[in-house]
C-alpha cells in the first residue's frame, strides 16, 4: 500500500482539497527545470463536435498518461498518480480558462443570469490499473451588470479558472444557486476521489 500518492495538476486548490481529505501527496508537475518540455495546452484542445463529458474525461486521461511518462522519465519512486480536469459548459459551449481579461469579461457576460454545468473528471493510475469518474453540478449565476464583471475581473481571480470564476472565492457572492459537488466546482469532488482512492486500496 503506498504511502502518498502524487498529484499531476498546477491547481492549489486540488492539493488543498486532498489536504482537506488527509490524503498525503506529492506534485507531479510538467515542465520542471532539467525536464522534457510538455506541451500541455495542447492536450486541452477541444475535437470537432466533441461533447463537453467527452472532452473532459479523454483530457484527463491524456493527462494522466503524460503524468505516468513523467513519472518513469525522471525515475521517481512508484506510487499512484491523480490526475483531473475541470471545464465548464452551457449547451455544447465550453468555457475553459480565459486567454486574457477580455475573454473573462465575456465568458462571464455569457454566464450572466443563466444555469451552467461544472465538469469535472478524476482519473487515477495506480500499477497498470485505471479508475476515472465524472462530477457533473449545476451553478447559477444572478444577473451580472458590466460594472460587476468588470470588478471581479479587475481583482484578478477570473484568470486561469475554467468559465473564468473560482466559487472559493469572490465568486461566491455571485452564485444565488447551485447543486452538484461544492468541491468538484472548485476542481476535485472530494466524495467521488475518496471512494476512487478507497476502491484502490489508498488508505487516508
Amino acid at each position: 500500500m503506498s504511502a502518498f500518492i502524487y498529484l499531476a495538476s498546477q491547481s492549489p486548490r486540488r492539493s488543498q482539497l486532498l489536504d482537506q481529505l488527509g490524503v498525503r501527496h506529492t506534485l507531479l508537475l510538467p515542465n520542471v527545470e532539467g525536464d522534457v518540455h510538455e506541451d500541455a495546452e495542447a492536450i486541452e484542445v477541444a475535437l470537432p463536435d466533441e461533447a463537453p463529458a467527452n472532452y473532459v474525461e479523454r483530457v484527463t486521461g491524456l493527462k494522466l498518461d503524460a503524468a505516468v511518462q513523467r513519472r518513469v522519465r525522471r525515475g521517481l519512486p512508484d506510487a499512484p498518480i491523480l490526475c483531473a480536469d475541470t471545464t465548464v459548459t452551457m449547451g455544447a459551449t465550453l468555457y475553459g480558462k480565459p486567454v486574457d481579461a477580455a475573454d473573462a469579461r465575456r465568458m462571464l457576460a455569457e454566464l450572466s443570469g443563466r444555469t451552467h454545468r461544472v465538469l469535472t473528471a478524476v482519473a487515477l493510475q495506480a500499477g497498470a490499473q485505471r479508475w476515472a469518474v465524472l462530477s457533473v453540478s449545476h451553478v447559477t449565476f444572478a444577473e451580472l451588470s458590466p460594472a460587476h464583471i468588470a470588478a471581479y475581473v479587475d481583482s484578478g481571480e477570473p484568470l486561469g479558472k475554467a468559465g473564468s470564476y473560482g466559487i472559493q472565492g469572490r465568486a461566491a457572492a455571485l452564485i444565488p444557486h447551485l447543486s452538484g459537488s461544492y468541491s468538484g466546482i472548485m476542481g476535485l469532488p472530494l466524495y467521488e476521489t475518496a471512494q476512487m482512492l478507497h476502491t484502490a486500496g489508498i488508505a487516508f
